[in-house]
């Protein structure tokens, strides 16, 4: 049988066994194992077994994820996300929709500490929906509001799913992060302004907010200030290259634990900290040996190449190829995970986007932009899941009907982004 057939059978079957519901990441151990045994024999698949946890778990770039996903946790149980957004509320203050806007401030600003999606839309809803409830906020508006602004810590740096790329195509984590910043921020304004165009269309959506003076906007300032400095610390340090993404992660989570214990973190609470973000680091590192390995069968088998060639003798535009991936990604975001997602395609696809010449970080963040997309499409959309999880009072349907206005904002932007990738290479080192 040839290898290419062999390739294709094996994606097939990574297909059936996610339908199956089998976990994403032994799918892709299975399928990989499995493969590369096919294509060379069991005696090397039993070898790359052996060795592939070890090259992934010595990696020294992949350390940087548990120290990101601390940052994030550390800052959920110090208080900071509470305190982040009493300040967006006060400087939202007499805005009409100034809570939902000010949720998605918040969002988008925990995130540049957080760097999860997943924790950014659990974390902010168990602060900002009580509120926006107290004032009368239409139900189907916060928590559209919510998902949508969870999404926004796929995007804005520094993101796991931007380093995870960046490691699976050997790219600068550097460049990533800096090409990720112009599109995060584009996502939080034009998230505000389409809760302001809402807000205009159906005034009843929302209820008359607290007006709040100057002085108390200015004084509110003050809640912004560890999150800001700890991006700062990061974006800058890379930036002028005071050191590494990696090292940048350790510096920043060392800031984070400094400041909550400042706050009164308590023992316990550090603990079940560590704990949690062991337990997600647990997650992706098992997804990242399956990625590993399902790319190593990938490889041998030369299905990537069949494709690109085949692409090539249909003589397409590279844009029309983009165009095709892309789809292919909003159509799998509606029912798997994010990082899954990309763990299980960049392999396929990235050795295509080499061929036909395309910018590698642009691809990137369109790329990310496109999965951010499906974590807010339904059936699946995992941010409005998780929303849900925390606030079970609210039908899946309100949420979904609120999120879709904030879709089609993400397809505006996502097209923007097409158009002119300069939003993406703006600050690049």
């Amino acid at each position: 049988m040839a290898t290419e057939t062999i390739g294709a059978l094996g994606l097939g079957l990574l297909l059936v066994l996610m339908v199956l519901r089998v976990p994403v990441a032994l799918t892709m151990l299975i399928v990989g194992v499995v493969g590369f045994a096919q294509v060379i024999d069991w005696g090397a698949a039993i070898s790359m077994l052996k060795s592939v946890p070890v090259e992934v778990l010595t990696n020294y770039s992949f350390s940087a994820i548990p120290m990101f996903i601390l940052m994030g946790v550390l800052a959920a149980h110090s208080g900071m996300a509470g305190k982040l957004f009493e300040s967006t509320r006060v400087i939202c203050g007499g805005w009409k929709g100034g809570l939902a806007i000010a949720a998605v401030g918040s969002c988008g600003i925990f995130s540049s500490i957080s760097g999860s999606s997943l924790a950014t839309a659990s974390t902010m809803t168990r602060v900002a929906l009580p509120e926006m409830e107290r004032y009368g906020y239409d139900r189907g508006l916060a928590t559209g509001a919510l998902a949508a602004g969870g999404t926004l810590g796929i995007m804005i740096p520094p993101s796991i799913a931007l380093l995870i790329y960046a490691i699976l195509t050997e790219q600068s984590v550097g460049d990533m992060f800096m090409a990720g910043l112009v599109p995060g921020l584009m996502g939080m304004a034009m998230y505000a302004l389409t809760v302001m165009v809402m807000v205009r269309l159906k005034p009843g959506l929302v209820a008359a907010g607290e007006s709040t003076s100057w002085k108390e906007k200015f004084a509110s300032l003050v809640g912004l200030v560890p999150f800001l400095v700890v991006f700062l610390i990061i974006i800058l340090g890379i930036y002028f290259g005071a050191f590494t993404p990696t090292e940048g992660a350790s510096v920043g989570a060392f800031a984070t634990l400094l400041y909550a214990l400042i706050k009164g973190l308590r023992a316990r609470e550090l603990w079940q900290a560590v704990q949690e973000t062991l337990a997600l680091s647990t997650v992706v590192f098992f997804m990242l040996v399956g990625a590993e390995t399902l790319g190593y069968f990938i490889s041998v088998s030369r299905i990537a190449f069949s494709i690109s060639d085949l692409l090539y003798t249909m003589d397409l535009s590279p844009m029309v190829v983009v165009l095709c991936i892309l789809l292919l990604y909003f159509v799998l975001g509606m029912f798997m995970d994010a990082i899954a997602m990309l763990v299980i395609t960049v392999p396929v696809v990235f050795p295509i986007i080499q061929s036909l010449g395309i910018d590698p970080v642009w691809f990137g963040i369109i790329t990310v932009l496109t999965v951010e997309l499906g974590l807010i499409t339904p059936p699946v959309g995992m941010n409005v899941f998780v929303i849900k999880a925390m606030a079970p009072h609210v039908g899946l349907g309100e949420i979904f009907k609120g999120v879709t206005p904030f879709i089609v904002s993400d397809f505006l932007r996502l097209a923007l982004l097409i158009l002119f990738p300069v939003l993406t290479t703006l600050f690049l080192l």
